[in-house]
Parts: structure tokens; sequence; C-alpha cells
């Protein structure tokens, strides 16, 4: 006959459920809404909890019910020895009715409820309704429980959990005080599950800590089940290689060395990490993610240490390889779709936006106040009086300064006053070979003023003579033909151009 144990083990996730709200992991604005809630009897009918999985949300619901229901409530802090506490927390309370929405979804199912939530609770002071995974109710049964859940008996408070907020009709989120359940940052997971392994006597790398907070993705439910399946494995003792090997990681000073590789351009050493991963049974997706995230590390330090500056390059990695997440993940290949996923980030970093090359050209334009010639020969001074112009500047400052500005428009901006009807009066401060300067540039000016004047004239008179041979051409043409070309197709003759005849051939 087989021996039956007394009692069965329960995994870690379970006895490390949080029973107060002040073990509540990462949902501080959560605790501290409710709390003020049920001090100020401010109370609402319907709450949405909407997160990631295994952030707290049922255990946030469990928790609220427990501080409304408990014997001396309502009250944030429950003591640990209240039956009714207890009960709840167990699952085993008749007024708190947990309901799975992805199994009890059909408009009949919810019918039901509504007919039973008239009734008042058995022992305790509310009759509270915890719908789990809410998204997963039919158009119907949304529809059911519109009505009841805008006025609901006193008695009553619903309490809804979802991963999938979209999915919830705007109706249903309308009538309820909504609750955003964030991730878990790195840093919080690592802590709890280090308090885990020291009450657990479990002897656990600080590394290994770290790599099963970093692959949990903001998740304590996750991160638990996995320290539990790594103690089955490995037993009291957990290094950061048996967490790379039972999972198919990557260790975090081979993904740093990965992304420099990418940064540097070095396409055969990329090549050899990718056939070394694929060697060692590595899982592609997740050592794509620890990339990205490593290259977003630098990205930001670059901007740190930079004093703001916006390093290009691992911008454009960046987006290559979140662009190359969903080819990795659903492709054929993986190794394949991997590799041509970090030579894509290698050439994105190679490019170079067409501003940042403008800008770095213009900074090689030198300072000072030499004068420079354009293509039509036309030159621009800078007065000696007025400091250099920032290599930065706009190139619209520039041509506002050119020699097709008025003299006395340079006058103004540069400090310097021209003479005037002959007067030799000048403001301190001005310079009289500037002054000499912009005479001749004025001269220049106003020749070239006369030299496209006259030939604006030629212009014009080509253009009458062109159109008295295209007004002849056009009246030599058949009056059927004339007639189609202008009343049809609009047709507007121009000019005359000659046709060579071999190409009509």
């Amino acid at each position: 006959m087989l021996a039956v144990t007394k009692s069965s083990y329960q995994v870690i996730a379970r006895r490390w459920r949080p029973k107060q709200f002040s073990e509540l992991v990462g949902q501080d604005h959560v605790v501290r809404t409710l709390g003020n809630a049920i001090e100020m009897e401010r109370i609402a009918h319907a709450y949405l909890f909407v997160g990631p999985r295994g952030t707290g949300k049922t255990t946030s619901a469990r928790l609220f019910a427990k501080s409304l229901n408990w014997e001396d409530g309502p009250s944030l802090d429950v003591p640990s020895d209240s039956e009714i506490g207890q009960s709840i927390m167990e699952g085993r309370c008749l007024d708190v009715i947990e309901i799975d929405g992805a199994s009890n979804n059909s408009v009949d199912q919810v019918r039901d409820l509504r007919d039973e939530c008239q009734y008042a609770p058995a022992q305790c002071r509310f009759k509270i309704y915890v719908i789990d995974e809410v998204h997963m109710l039919s158009q119907a049964a949304f529809n059911a429980l519109l009505k009841t859940l805008e006025e609901p008996p006193s008695h009553v408070k619903f309490v809804f959990a979802t991963t999938e907020a979209n999915k919830v009709l705007p109706t249903i989120v309308s009538r309820c005080q909504r609750f955003e359940f964030r991730s878990i940052p790195v840093e919080l997971i690592v802590r709890k599950l280090q308090e885990i392994c020291d009450k657990e006597e479990i002897m656990v790398e600080p590394e290994a800590l770290q790599a099963i907070a970093r692959m949990a993705q903001g998740g304590m439910r996750d991160a638990q089940s996995i320290l539990d399946q790594l103690i089955s494995f490995c037993g009291t003792k957990i290094s950061q290689s048996n967490v790379l090997d039972v999972y198919g990681l990557v260790s975090r000073s081979r993904i740093e060395r990965l992304g420099d590789h990418i940064l540097q351009g070095k396409y055969d050493l990329i090549l050899e990490e990718a056939d070394a991963f694929a060697n060692e049974g590595v899982d592609f997706y997740r050592a794509l993610l620890d990339l990205a995230d490593y290259i977003r590390e630098f990205l930001v330090e670059s901007m740190k240490t930079d004093k703001g500056s916006y390093p290009e390059q691992a911008v454009r990695v960046l987006d290559a390889l979140k662009a190359g997440e969903a080819l990795v993940r659903s492709g054929l290949s993986e190794k394949t779709n991997f590799e041509v996923t970090l030579l894509r980030a290698v050439e994105a970093g190679k490019s170079r936006s067409i501003d940042r090359v403008i800008r770095e050209i213009s900074g090689l334009v030198p300072e000072g106040s030499k004068k420079k010639s354009t293509e039509g020969g036309v030159k621009s001074i800078q007065s000696p009086d007025k400091p250099p112009i920032n290599k930065d500047q706009n190139t619209e400052e520039s041509v506002s300064r050119s020699v097709y500005d008025t003299p006395s428009d340079h006058a103004k901006e540069e400090g310097s006053v021209v003479q005037e009807s002959g007067k030799g009066s000048k403001e301190p401060g001005a310079n009289s070979t500037d002054v000499t300067e912009l005479k001749k540039l004025e001269a220049e000016r106003n020749n070239l003023v006369i030299e496209a004047s006259k030939d604006q004239d030629l212009e014009s008179k080509r253009r009458v003579k062109d159109q008295k041979l295209i007004d002849e051409r056009t009246a030599a043409l058949p009056d059927g033909v004339r007639r189609v070309l202008k009343d049809k197709f609009r047709a507007d003759f121009v000019s005359i151009e000659k046709i060579d005849q071999n190409l009509l051939i």
C-alpha cells in the first residue's frame, strides 16, 4: 500500500503570496490609494485592476476584500489571527466569490450572478465578487452586467482583474475605478528573491538572482516559479551557470562583448558569437532582448557623459534590434534571422542622417572675418566689431549677412556707420576700411542688378518674337486639329522645337 504524505508540497509562489498590503512589492501607489479610500470611507462599488501577469492583481483583490470584511474592519492592516481574514485568503469565504472569466463567460452565468448579488452577505460586511480575466467575458455577458455594475446593492462590491484592458468594453471601464499595476523593477525582484532564499536556507549567487529577475520580465510570480524550479534542479546551491544552462541564457559579460562588436562593426566576431550561441543551445530571442537592454543602457550612459548629446549610432542600432525581434521569434531559422538582425544593426549604426552631415560640414567652415566667394563670385564679410558667427548658426543668418543686403543694414548689424552726403564723420568704433569695402560691395551689387535687368529685357524681347512665330505656326494647323487640341485637351502653345526626323522612324 502506498504511503500518503500528511501535507502536500506548496510551491514558493503560493507560500510567499503576500498576506498583508505591506508585503506587496512594487505597487505602492495601489496600496496608498486603497488605504486612503478605506480610511476616508470612500469605498467605490467597482474596481478594475490592470497590469502584466504576476504583478499582484488577484492578490490585491483578496487583500482588499479582507480589509473590508474582517471582524473589526474596514482597515488596511488586518491581524493574522482574524478568522474571516484567513478564510478569505484561503478562498473558502462564502461572501467573497472568485470567478474565472475565461470559463464563466456566458450570459446565463452572468445573469445568475446578477440575481445572486441581491441577497445579503452570510457572515461578512460586504459581498465581494472578484472576476479574474474579465476581458474574456462575451459581449452579451458584459451587457447583462452593465446595469447591476452601475447601481449595485449597497452590500455588493466588484473587483475585476485583467491583463488586456483594451478588450474590456469602455462602458464597463467607465463604471469602475481603474488601477494600473506596473511591472516590478529588477532590483525589487532580486531583493525579494534574496529574502526568500535566506528564509529557505538556499545559497544563491547574486548574478543568478539578476538572471532570474531579468528573465521574469517584471513578474514576481514568474521569478518565484523560476527560483522554485532551480531549487529542484540544483538543490541548496544555485550559481549563475545553472541558470544559464537550464534556461539557455547568455551571461552579461558575453552580451556586453557582443554589443561592443556591433558598435565597432566587427562582422567576423559577431558571426563567431552567433555560432557559439547555436552550439550552446542559447535562446536567440532572449539573447536579442538582453542585447537591446545593453544598447539602451549604453545609450543612456552616453547621453549622461556627453551632457545630453544624441549618440545617433546607438539609437539606430537599437531600432534595428527592435525591428528584428519578430523575425527572430517567429522565423523558421532562429540562428539565421539572429545573424541577419545583428548585421543589419551594424549597417544601421554606420549610416548617418543628412542633418548631422550638414552640421559636421558647417563645422568645417573657418571662423573669422575672411571673405568667402559663392558660385556667382559674390562675397560676404564679417565685421571685426562683432563676435564670429557660431558654426552651428543657421544658414539663413549667413544669407542675411550677404552682399545682397543694403549698406545701411550692414551698418546696423556691424555697428559701423557709412559716410553720407560727403560728410566725413562716423561714430566711434567704425572702421574706415570696412566703410570702403562696403562701398565697393555696393557698387558690385548695383552692377549685378543692371546686368540682371538687361538680361530680363533681352528675354522679354525674345519671348515676343517667339510668340509671333508660335501664332503663325498655330494658325497654319488644320482647323480640326487645332479645335481638338484647344477644346478637348486644353492645349497651350508655348514654344517651337526642332524635331529630329530620325527619332520619328
